[in-house]
């Protein structure tokens, strides 16, 4: 017979201690299984209309996005329907962005776009902007690159207009070539495809791009000589040659469309009569010598005052506000009219310096190839007295511009009525929707003050003179940030910033 065992106060602690571990690792197992649980999501990924259910233990839409090999683009926008953090049964949605071009108010302008077809796009303006600038859609023109291309109207017709005729076509699903081809129009090489509204109307037109030339004949004027006779009274004139006026004939090469001319370019030019100078013969001038001893006394003095300080006094005041006095090396300078250099301080090193409109004082000096410190006076936080060349898709726009570009790129986000409202009052407070704003004192910079300015330089690299660079940031930092511009107002509102 086994014997049992004692109970000892030191089995009692040991088995106590076992009990113990063992709650806390199936407490720690129930745990885990529930967080495992709960992680564990179903959700619907939506790129470009292609809907699939996915499983996924990803917190956010960007963490689910690099799971499933999802390449984010720049302008490409990804929406959540369950806002920052991932939810169970949520959606999200991903919009590739393509580059097409706009025109706003007659300048081209490429625009990233996630529109469906071209009447959307155009909608997308139209939703933000009552009296919206005019804005059509360039369809690239030639003909290959238009087959398979945007739809133009998902919902119904199309008028098209081309060689001034006009005609509906009823399926408006069609790409551009398709809708032309049924019409039996044919593109050259550089007509010009393009897509408007008018009221609730769809317009495909076609510009006919020709090109012509241009002989025209323009006068020669002829000039002026004067010569001395000696054989002429003091004052008398004779007209020894009479002028006759030249001609030349210049042939230009001229772009019509619609056979309008649009531009010119001077191909050759030929003199084909030279002009003849008119020739005025007129009396010589008496000497002082001849006017007696008395009037040689004055004449000598008069000669010496000439000579002496009054040229000298002249001289000086050339360059009366050249302070520093060396204007040695200021060859160029077309805009210094007179050649008074008010305000040109000390800029002795600027060679062909001309164009800079915005420097006070030194009207039509820039460049500053070699000349110390070229202080823009007059321009207030701006490039306005700057020559640059324009290199970017919105190039120092006015705020209409801006604003217009905006209100299609808010709308095509969904940020419409209220949301597009409070992105007007914030980029107002913030920059008067100038694209040169600059915060003195932070270097916050542009139309949404992204503070530091480079910030930007991930949609394009001229961020500094682009608005539609800037404008592209400062929806997407909006779209990250605050989720929608009417909470980033009421950021503002709250703190004084967004």
């Amino acid at each position: 017979m086994a014997m049992a065992r004692r109970w000892t106060p030191q089995r009692f602690v040991t088995l106590r201690r076992i009990r113990v571990i063992a709650c806390i690792a199936a407490t720690s197992i129930a745990l885990a299984g529930s967080f495992a649980f709960t992680a564990r999501k179903s959700v619907a990924l939506n790129i470009n209309g292609q809907t699939t259910q996915v499983t996924t233990y990803a917190m956010t839409a960007t963490r689910l996005l690099e799971e499933q090999g999802v390449d984010i683009k720049t302008h490409d926008i990804v929406t959540t329907s369950s806002g920052d953090q991932l939810a169970n049964h949520a959606v999200v949605t991903v919009q590739s962005a393509y580059q097409t071009t706009i025109n706003i108010d007659g300048t081209a302008v490429p625009f990233w776009t996630v529109a469906t077809s071209a009447d959307q796009l155009l909608g997308f303006f139209e939703e933000n902007q009552n009296n919206a600038a005019k804005i059509t859609v360039d369809i690239k023109n030639v003909y290959n690159q238009l087959t398979g291309g945007l739809v133009i109207n998902q919902s119904g017709p199309v008028t098209v207009i081309a060689d001034g005729k006009s005609s509906v076509a009823p399926n408006g699903k069609l790409p551009a070539a398709s809708i032309l081809d049924s019409k039996g129009i044919v593109l050259n090489k550089e007509d010009r495809v393009s897509v408007e509204k008018d009221s609730d109307e769809t317009i495909l037109r076609v510009r006919r791009v020709t090109h012509g030339e241009e002989t025209r004949t323009s006068v020669i004027p002829f000039s002026t000589q004067t010569i001395i006779d000696p054989n002429l009274a003091e004052g008398q004139a004779d007209v020894r040659q009479q002028g006759v006026n030249g001609e030349k004939t210049q042939v230009y090469d001229v772009t019509y469309v619609d056979g309008v001319a649009e531009s010119e370019t001077l191909k050759s030019e030929t003199v084909t009569s030279m002009a003849i100078d008119q020739i005025i013969a007129v009396g010589a001038a008496k000497s002082d010598t001849d006017k007696g001893s008395d009037k040689k006394s004055d004449s000598a003095d008069n000669g010496k005052a000439d000579s002496g300080s009054n040229n000298q006094h002249e001289s000086s005041n050339n360059n009366a506000g050249n302070t520093g006095g060396n204007n040695s090396g200021n060859t160029g300078n077309s805009g210094n009219t007179g050649g008074n250099n008010s305000g040109n301080t000390g800029n002795s090193g600027n060679t062909g310096n001309t164009g800079n409109t915005g420097n006070s004082g030194n009207s039509g000096n820039t460049g500053n190839t070699g000349g110390g410190t070229n202080n823009n006076s007059g321009s207030s936080g701006s490039d306005s007295g700057t020559t640059t060349t324009p290199s970017g898709r919105l190039w120092h726009a006015t705020v209409a511009q801006a604003q217009a570009y905006a209100a299609g790129a808010a709308a095509q986000r969904g940020w419409t009525g209220n949301d597009w409202d409070c992105l007007v009052k914030l980029w107002n407070r913030e920059s008067r929707w100038l694209w040169y704003a600059e915060n003195a004192s932070s270097g916050a910079y542009g139309i949404p003050q992204s503070l530091p300015a480079d910030k930007m330089a991930a949609f394009g690299a001229n961020y500094r003179d682009d608005a539609a660079v800037q404008i592209d940031w400062g929806l997407w930092y909006i779209a990250q940030r605050y989720g929608s511009p009417s909470k980033a107002w009421q950021n503002s509102e709250q703190i004084g910033w967004y």
